[in-house]
C-alpha cells in the first residue's frame, strides 16, 4: 500500500505538468503508427483513428479531464497551421501539371463541394434530424476551423462539427484507396484530389503516404474545398432546408 500511495502522489504531480498531454499524444501516435505498420498499412488500421482510441482509453482510465490534457497537447494543435502552410512546397513542385489540369480540377472541386454539402444536409433531414443538426453536418468535408466557423454561422453546433470533420476524414482515409482500386482509378492526381476534397487533413496525410504527387493534389483540394465551403455553405444549406420545410 505505501508503494501505491507513492505512485498516486507521483501521478498527481505528473498530471499537473503541461508536458504530460504532449507526451501522451506523441506516444499514442507512435504506438498507432507501429500498429499500422504491423498490418502493412491496411485501410482499417488508420493511425489517426487508432491514436484517438488510445488517447480516449488513457484519459478514461486515468480520470484526466480533456481540459487538463489539452493544456499540454495544444502545442500539437498549434502546429496544424505551419503544417498546412508547408503543403505549399509539394504544390509548387506540381505547378506545371496543375496548370494543365486547371479545368477538370475546377469542375471536380465545384461538384465535390456542392455534393458534400447538399447530400449531408438532405440525408440528415430525410432521416428526421433537426435543422440545428443538419446545419452542423453541412460543412463536415471542410477542415475543422472552417467547419466550426461555418456551423456557428448557420446555427449549428461547432464542437459537434469538429467531431464530424474528424470522423469524415478517418472514414475517407480508410475507404478511399480501397474504392479507387475497385473503380480502377490509378492516376495519382485523381486519387489525391478526391481524398483531399472529401477527407481533408486526414485524407491528405494518407495521400502523402502513397506518394508526394498524390499528397500535393490532396493538399490542393483540401485548401480549395475549405475556401469554397466557406463561401457556398451559408448560401446552400438554408436553401436545402427550405426544400424540406
Amino acid at each position: 500500500m505505501p508503494a501505491f500511495g507513492e505512485l498516486a502522489r507521483f501521478w498527481v504531480y505528473l498530471s499537473a505538468s503541461p508536458l504530460l498531454g504532449l507526451t501522451m499524444t506523441l506516444c499514442a501516435y507512435l504506438a498507432a503508427y507501429r500498429i499500422t505498420a504491423v498490418f502493412k498499412g491496411a485501410p482499417l488500421a488508420n493511425p489517426v483513428a487508432l491514436a484517438i482510441g488510445l488517447l480516449a482509453l488513457a484519459l478514461w482510465l486515468s480520470g484526466m479531464s480533456y481540459q487538463t490534457y489539452f493544456a499540454g497537447a495544444q502545442f500539437v494543435h498549434f502546429l496544424l497551421g505551419p503544417a498546412t502552410v508547408a503543403l505549399a512546397l509539394p504544390l509548387v513542385r506540381q505547378l506545371p501539371r496543375l496548370r494543365r489540369s486547371l479545368l477538370p480540377l475546377s469542375c471536380a472541386l465545384l461538384c465535390g463541394c456542392v455534393v458534400a454539402i447538399v447530400s449531408s444536409v438532405a440525408v440528415a433531414l430525410l432521416l428526421g434530424a433537426t435543422p440545428e443538426l443538419a446545419a452542423t453536418l453541412g460543412p463536415k468535408s471542410a477542415t475543422s476551423p472552417i467547419a466550426m466557423a461555418v456551423s456557428e454561422r448557420l446555427g449549428g453546433i461547432p464542437a459537434l462539427s469538429a467531431a464530424l470533420v474528424i470522423g469524415t476524414g478517418i472514414f475517407g482515409a480508410m475507404t478511399g484507396p480501397w474504392l479507387f482500386d475497385r473503380l480502377r482509378i490509378a492516376s495519382p492526381a485523381a486519387r489525391g484530389f478526391a481524398l483531399g476534397l472529401s477527407a481533408h487533413g486526414v485524407g491528405t496525410a494518407r495521400a502523402f503516404q502513397t506518394s508526394a504527387e498524390t499528397g500535393a493534389f490532396a493538399g490542393l483540394a483540401m485548401g480549395l474545398n475549405g475556401a469554397l465551403t466557406a463561401l457556398l455553405a451559408p448560401w446552400l444549406v438554408p436553401r436545402v432546408m427550405a426544400w424540406f420545410a
